[in-house]
């Protein structure tokens, strides 16, 4: 068993390493939350159970840092605040707690990746459509579908897999590219 997921898991990833517009989307990603903070606007994320710890965990690469010891960038999640989120979901239901969000903290210019191994959580797809709505960009990180993410997302970043542990190994490794990519480019390269 142990051989056989570590095998699943690199031929994910060799099959994500061959797809080059696959490669060029995760690029596109980065360009967006480059341009957002050249800008003065931040980056938000969200997902649900393991890809709200995606979320939380790649906030906090960019928040915080990555490789380079620099100066902090806003980075931030739709799920942080606990009462909140306890408050809108007795009120308006969870299927809206990100989109309250959203309408909460989001401007015009700031990029919100949405992180959903099926690409159809209802919280998810209103805080798409309520960032539309408010002008940010959305970057999906969905499974192989896209689901109905695929369809509101300005750059979709659909892992070539229907299985949801490998899907989320690939999205952290992918986020991990994109926080790379942001930090060198906003901070200066880093060796190694």
């Amino acid at each position: 068993m142990i051989i056989k997921r570590i095998q699943q898991s690199i031929e994910l990833k060799t099959k994500i390493l061959s797809d080059e517009i696959l490669i060029e989307r995760i690029r596109k990603a980065s360009e967006l939350i480059i341009q957002a903070y050249r800008s003065d606007n931040k980056t938000l994320f969200c997902g649900n159970g393991g890809s709200a710890a995606d979320a939380q965990h790649l906030a906090a690469e960019l928040s915080g840092k990555f490789y380079l010891d620099r100066a902090p960038i806003h980075a931030d999640v739709c799920h942080g605040n606990s009462s909140f989120m306890t408050a809108v979901s007795n009120d308006y239901g969870y299927e809206m707690v990100f989109a309250r969000h959203i309408q909460t903290v989001g401007k015009r210019g700031d990029v919100l990746v949405c992180i959903s191994t099926s690409g159809n959580s209802t919280n998810i797809i209103n805080a798409m459509h309520e960032a539309r709505k408010l002008g940010l960009t959305c970057v999906a990180l969905t499974g192989e579908t896209g689901g109905l993410m695929a369809g509101l997302a300005e750059v979709l970043i659909n892992v070539p897999s229907v299985d949801t542990p490998r899907i989320q190994e690939a999205h952290i490794l992918i986020g991990h590219i994109i926080c790379e990519l942001v930090e060198t480019e906003l901070f200066g390269e880093h060796v190694g």
